[in-house]
């Protein structure tokens, strides 16, 4: 069955987002041949020391009971704690990059996206120019965490200067659009009506967390804040996800991310209003054959069910009540936590 998600048509809704995973040519195309969906290539800007930000790079797994645990001995479930940095290349360079993996997508059904991590709006808008070129999308990312720690990137979350950048990318780019939002920030819904308004083609619904640990021993893990994504994180990007589709309506493309690792988890943020799904740290950790998996297991829940695409994404707000229309729950449910005392 087909996904059409911001007037791409993909084989399945499970994406690759952008990544370290997707930085390299054999890394698109391990992706690619993988079984994705489609494929958002690592992000760049006109940033100088964005690009340098990338030789800081560290990454700590961090278990369900918060042991530290390094790439090579991961498991799925762990959340990941990461300072990152931009692709190292120069734009032509890049650009040919992308060419080239556009080409070997296409050739398997698979769109391979550029990326742009905000820096300057204007300068967004000249290599967003240049990348609808060779790309048949482009994601723009003006929700990175790592904005609130390195000048080189931007988190926006504020609706204008949202609708200003995007309006300014929109301009040079006659491809689809997709904006990837912050999930911290006020009303994350005012934000995609924003960047919806200024011409986005499709919404990312949400970046990644501010995080930091300390490690006990003195310091803190990575030695410094970071970027914090997890399985735990699956609701509140969830809440994100299901409002805007409420808010927008069902005819405003989304793409989900952050907290998705299993089929379980694929199908939950379909189930909430997303069109496709974007996986990274499932691919860190169990390497791109976690792909077919993911797409197989969506691809099988439906067929089992006799259900269309059209029929699933957005299902579960059928059932979901504002507080002020739900029913009193009888007995009612505090009495069942509330242990002898309560009593």
């Amino acid at each position: 069955m087909d996904w059409t998600t911001g007037g791409l048509v993909t084989a399945n809704p499970v994406w690759v987002g952008s990544s370290e995973l997707t930085m390299t040519p054999g890394g698109l195309r391990a992706c690619v041949d993988a079984g994705a969906g489609a494929v958002v290539a690592k992000s760049v800007n006109e940033s100088a020391a964005a690009r340098r930000q990338l030789d800081i790079a560290d990454y700590a797994f961090v278990s369900p009971d918060r042991e530290v645990r390094q790439p090579g001995v991961a498991h799925r479930e762990d959340g990941l704690l990461n300072r990152s940095g931009l692709a190292q290349v120069a734009l032509d360079e890049w650009l040919g990059i992308l060419a080239e993996a556009v080409s070997h997508g296409a050739g398997r059904g698979c769109p391979v996206l550029g990326s742009i991590t905000l820096g300057d709006p204007p300068a967004a808008a000249r290599i967003g120019r240049a990348m609808a070129k060779v790309v048949p999308g482009v994601e723009l990312n003006i929700g990175a965490p790592h904005g609130r720690e390195a000048t080189a990137v931007r988190q926006l979350t504020e609706v204008d200067a949202v609708a200003e950048a995007v309006r300014a990318v929109r301009a040079t780019v006659d491809v689809p659009l997709f904006v990837k939002l912050p999930g911290q920030a006020s009303d994350v819904v005012a934000l995609a009506r924003a960047a919806r308004s200024a011409g986005a083609d499709g919404i990312g619904l949400v970046g990644r967390y501010p995080g930091f640990l300390p490690d006990l021993d003195g310091g803190a893990v990575l030695g410094s804040w970071g970027a914090w994504g997890s399985p735990a994180c699956l609701p509140m990007s969830l809440y994100w996800v299901s409002k805007t589709r409420l808010a927008l309506g069902p005819d405003v493309p989304l793409v989900g991310t952050n907290g998705a690792r299993t089929t379980a988890d694929v199908l939950r943020f379909l189930a909430s209003g997303a069109g496709a799904v974007e996986i990274v740290t499932a691919l860190w950790t169990d390497g791109p054959p976690v792909l077919a998996e993911l797409a197989e297991g969506v691809q099988s829940f439906l067929e089992a069910r006799d259900l269309t695409p059209a029929a699933f994404v957005g299902s579960a707000l059928e059932g979901a009540r504002d507080y002020a229309d739900v029913a009193p729950v009888r007995p009612p449910a505090w009495l069942r936590y509330a242990g002898p005392s309560g009593r």
